[in-house]
């Protein structure tokens, strides 16, 4: 089954916003509900996670404190709440420090029992009745809404409502799934390593590398504008920080997006059937510098790598992290002092000097080979892609023009 998020913009009659803003503030407060009485936890302690407790636990209590929010409305907040109690507590089984969730952003779950969707539009519950909007498309052509609304291969799955202050407009972020046959993976295929990092956000195993340097850039302008808003602490300056919160998440999403397509054309250009990351588990722990923002950038570029890879039948793996920017990958040296700098790789044994993010893509991209040199199978075959031709698990050099 393969899954995708088309982004659906709404055209609400006037005299319904009133209704929507209701629904979100309802939903965020049946949301909170729940998941407060989740944290305040079982007689045992424990946090409570399981959706069925939480719903014989929380429903009364939140249809009378949201009067006329739909029923589904109401377990689907319970459903968000369960899952971010769970996140809370698989950071504590991980040793990581997590606080009960708030839910604050003007959001609404829409399951397939509170929306109905029409050929250009939909219908969503609300507190007041059903609500009809109309869905203001592009022109068909090469853009998601043509390939996944105007056909019959993809399912409309449930959505999830989103109000952008700064624009005063709506949006579905609809999921969609298709049924496709999925063979067994080959054994054998070209990997390109792919690394993440604070000074590049990404580098592959092919030599191409993406700079952060524009995404840190306007990340810090953002930072300081909002310190001088929080300073003013005005209503007003409340809302601003709302609206630049979401005109930045636009503004690096679409950098994601377009780095992200560019990465699997390099696989596509290199013959690749498998695109290797590092596992992001922890990765604000493991890498010097990298902040919260910076794990929520890989994992997003991580994902849309993901979905176009997807698409291409090419496979997006994975692994472990483990020494992939000390070792050299030239001879396999492992050493702390092999990486002087954020930037600079020198092997301590055999000399190789390279850039530290190129050397630590080519680490990646090796383990999942070496790991297929493993397979039960015994019989794979995987290479390493890299700039001039592609390398296997026994050091073998194989030429681009071979």
């Amino acid at each position: 089954m393969l899954r995708r998020t088309v982004c659906l913009k709404l055209d609400v009659p006037d005299d319904r916003r009133d209704d929507l803003h209701e629904t979100t503030d309802r939903f965020r407060q049946a949301a909170q509900i729940a998941v407060d009485r989740a944290f305040e936890r079982n007689d045992d302690g424990y946090v409570i996670t399981h959706k069925t407790k939480l719903h014989h636990l929380t429903y009364e209590q939140a249809r009378e404190a949201t009067d006329g929010l739909n029923a589904n409305l109401v377990q689907a907040a319970r459903n968000l709440a369960g899952d971010a109690a769970k996140g809370v507590v698989s950071r504590w089984e991980n040793g990581k420090r997590a606080s009960k969730p708030e839910f604050t952003a003007p959001t609404v779950v829409y399951n397939k029992k509170a929306l109905t969707y029409r050929e250009d539009g939909v219908s969503l519950a609300t507190v007041n009745g059903r609500v009809e909007c109309d869905f203001v498309l592009p022109p068909e052509g090469e853009n998601p809404q043509t390939e996944y609304l105007r056909g019959d291969e993809w399912e409309l799955r449930e959505s999830t409502l989103h109000y952008r202050s700064e624009s005063g407009e709506y949006y579905l972020h609809t999921t969609v799934a298709k049924d496709e046959d999925v063979s067994e993976e080959a054994e054998n295929g070209t990997v390109l390593g792919v690394d993440v990092g604070v000074e590049n956000i990404a580098a592959t195993s092919t030599g191409r590398f993406w700079s952060s340097g524009l995404l840190n850039h306007r990340r810090e302008q953002y930072e300081s504008v909002r310190a001088g808003l929080q300073q003013t602490g005005t209503e007003s300056a409340h809302r601003t920080i709302q609206q630049l919160g979401e005109r930045e998440q636009r503004w690096v999403d679409d950098l994601l997006h377009r780095i992200s397509k560019d990465i699997v054309s390099e696989a596509v250009e290199h013959d690749c059937s498998r695109i290797a990351f590092e596992d992001l588990t922890d990765i604000r722990e493991r890498m010097p510098g990298a902040k919260k923002f910076h794990a929520w950038a890989f994992r997003r570029l991580f994902d849309l790598v993901s979905y176009k890879a997807d698409e291409r039948g090419i496979r997006t793996v994975q692994v472990d992290p483990a020494y992939t920017s000390q070792r050299c990958s030239k001879c396999g040296h492992t050493a702390r002092n092999n990486r002087p700098s954020q930037a600079e790789f020198r092997c301590g044994r055999c000399g190789y000097e390279n850039h530290a993010d190129y050397n630590a893509a080519k680490n990646v991209a090796m383990k999942h080979v070496r790991a297929g040199q493993k397979s039960p199978r015994g019989r794979a075959n995987r290479h390493l892609a890299l700039k001039t031709g592609t390398l296997n698990g026994n050091g073998e050099f194989s030429p681009a023009d071979a």
